[in-house]
């Protein structure tokens, strides 16, 4: 049931909403439960949850477009821009405040969602495993 949890505390944690992961994970590993598991059920949970708000970037842009807040030739500069620099913003995807709008984009510029599986797994995974790393 511990892993359960940390999973959708992960997962809320990865979307959009304002959600820490990070605290359950060190109290879990305090619990002496596997490091291996935690870290498994916490990246997965968090990059699910990026995914999620992938998916609302995507599905989002045309509302986002209807009610003004994208200009379509904007739109067209920053999805060039991301393409170029996308990979690289998305290694920031574990850091609070900006991982998560940072995945929303992601969605709504359409960068491509094998490489930014991907990307966003390796990343969160890293952070974790830093947590880990550092609290054992």
């Amino acid at each position: 049931m511990t892993y359960i949890t940390l999973f959708f505390i992960a997962l809320i944690s990865g979307s959009l909403f304002p959600l820490g992961s990070e605290g359950v994970l060190i109290y879990d590993l305090k619990q002496g439960y596997s490091p291996f598991w935690l870290l498994i059920f916490a990246s997965v949970g968090n990059t699910l949850g990026a995914v999620i708000n992938y998916y609302l970037g995507l599905k989002g842009e045309e509302f986002l477009e209807k009610k003004g807040y994208l200009n379509a030739k904007k739109l067209e500069i920053a999805k060039a821009r991301f393409s170029k620099y996308g990979l690289f913003a998305l290694l920031l995807s574990p850091l609070p405040i900006i991982g998560d709008p940072i995945t929303f984009v992601a969605g709504v510029l359409k960068f491509n969602f094998r490489l930014f599986l991907v990307t966003v797994f390796l990343a969160k995974t890293f952070r974790y495993a830093i947590i880990i790393y550092i609290i054992n």
